[in-house]
């Protein structure tokens, strides 16, 4: 695998994520005029404004896709250059290197997943991993295997976040931070949580959910005693991405804007670990991000109640 060109699959789409476009067309380079008919609608603009020596990753292609609705493989297919599409997800077995399953409903994951890591494939799983304990367990027996799984959210490779990933010095002790996001908590509070825990680091304590469903309100405690609040709320679209970080010294206020760039340093990240076996975070930072997820859905299901990770033991 180290000397010749990775083949990948593209498995999978369901309603509001459009990964398997803009992903494919960030490996394989894209058509233009297929591209302006994608349904979403921010996909083509952003990959729009990219020079085209910007796409590609050297020594990777996406060979084949797969979607839940036929029709709409067929024409990521023509948008985003890919050379088959497949009748069953399973079917491209034997004829890849590695997949990404590129759905955010996490309590799908661990079925969509299992024909591929039981058939020793690394499997990249779009953000949020699971949303439940019970598959957060299946996925750790996986890992602990010695299965390649690799799952993140965009926001880790955010270049707007990377000064305050480097360091917070300059902000003296954090005290207070907040993130905001859009649509769920289920499906997109990942990415708020991904970009702070790159940022504070691992030692989440308790989560407590005082928000709706449509209206998530959550607060963190972290062991360093940092508070962290993260509101994702249906319809905040003008909010997407924006993270603030207060300290004893100074404060900074930052938002995540080039879709682009996080998503190609993603697949970088996930081709590297196909190609090398080596992780480029332990897997023990996704596990407690799923724990976050999980810890947040509890404690909104029973009226808010501070939830401590704790109590999940894997």
């Amino acid at each position: 695998m180290l000397n010749r060109e990775l083949r990948l699959a593209m498995l999978g789409m369901v309603e509001g994520n459009g990964h398997p476009y803009s992903w494919s067309a960030i490996v394989n380079g894209y058509r233009e005029e297929e591209m302006k008919t994608c349904p979403y609608p921010a996909i083509f603009p952003y990959l729009s404004r990219q020079p085209a020596e910007q796409f590609g990753i050297p020594g990777a292609r996406v060979t084949h896709i797969w979607t839940d609705r036929p029709e709409e493989g067929e024409q990521v297919a023509r948008a985003s250059r890919i050379g088959q599409v497949v009748a069953r997800p399973e079917d491209v077995i034997g004829h890849v290197d590695a997949v990404l399953i590129t759905t955010d409903i996490g309590s799908e994951h661990v079925e969509r997943c299992r024909p591929f890591v039981e058939a020793g494939l690394p499997v990249f799983v779009d953000k949020p991993l699971t949303d439940n304990e019970a598959d957060l367990w299946q996925f750790c027996r996986w890992v602990e295997e010695g299965k390649a799984i690799l799952s993140s959210s965009s926001s880790r490779y955010s270049k707007e976040f990377l000064p305050y990933r480097l360091s917070t010095h300059n902000l003296g002790q954090l005290r207070f931070v907040s993130a905001t996001m859009l649509k769920s908590w289920e499906r997109y509070g990942i990415h708020s949580l991904e970009a702070v825990y790159t940022i504070v680091g691992p030692g989440f304590l308790s989560v407590r959910h005082t928000g709706t469903k449509e209206r998530s309100i959550v607060h963190l405690k972290h062991h360093s005693g940092v508070d962290i609040v993260v509101a994702v709320i249906e319809d905040l679209y003008g909010s997407y991405g924006i993270l603030q970080l207060c300290g004893t010294d100074d404060y900074a206020v930052v938002r995540t804007r080039d879709t682009f760039y996080s998503f190609k340093a993603q697949l970088q990240s996930f081709v590297g670990y196909v190609r090398t076996g080596e992780r480029p975070y332990p897997f023990t930072e996704t596990v407690e991000l799923c724990k976050l997820i999980i810890a947040g859905i509890r404690s909104r299901e029973q009226g808010g109640r501070e939830v401590f990770l704790d109590e999940m033991e894997l």
